[in-house]
């Protein structure tokens, strides 16, 4: 397996992945697949910033994980928000964790000292929601601080969503972070 940076170019094959997620869960609280070129412009628009890293097996791309702003004034420059998609059928093979630990490592060498996760959560777990990624942030050290009642709708039923948080690095002294 190799991890990489993501590209304009690998756009199309991310899309792939996410569009399962948001034609058949609710994880993701999107409810139309963006466009390619919707799509695209996210990626550039991220890696302007944070790290958007992909991992490949055999030269197929099966996941990616970036950062994001978690919130837009300077005081927050060492926080951001993560995410992380896996091809549908690639679960269960460590790429999730994998991918985490080199995103995790790439923030940090930034700056970065706390991580957030925005996690659609269900009120009873159906077809479209388990607690499976709260699970996985779980195991990867990430700890509950928010929940919010009834917030996202879809498939014609109301889900929660909760924030999950860790902190990477210890150091709470002066910042100086250039971003």
């Amino acid at each position: 397996m190799t991890i990489r940076s993501a590209a304009i170019e690998d756009a199309g094959r991310l899309l792939v992945i996410y569009e399962y997620y948001v034609k058949n869960t609710a994880i993701s609280f999107e409810c139309d697949v963006p466009s390619l070129e919707e799509f695209r412009n996210r990626v550039a628009y991220t890696l302007g910033k944070y790290p958007y890293l992909l991992i490949e097996e055999d030269g197929v791309i099966q996941g990616f994980a970036y950062a994001g702003i978690f919130k837009e004034r300077a005081a927050y420059n060492h926080c951001c928000e993560v995410t992380i998609y896996l091809d549908c059928d690639a679960k269960g093979k460590g790429y999730g964790r994998a991918l985490y630990e080199k995103l995790e490592e790439a923030l940090s060498k930034i700056g970065i000292i706390n991580l957030y996760a925005c996690i659609a959560d269900p009120i009873t777990e159906d077809e479209y929601l388990t607690r499976n990624s709260e699970h996985f942030h779980q195991h990867m050290g990430y700890t509950k601080v928010g929940e919010f009642h009834k917030c996202g709708y879809k498939f014609d039923r109301w889900y929660n969503m909760i924030w999950m948080e860790k902190i990477i690095s210890p150091k709470r002294n002066k910042l100086t972070i250039d971003l």
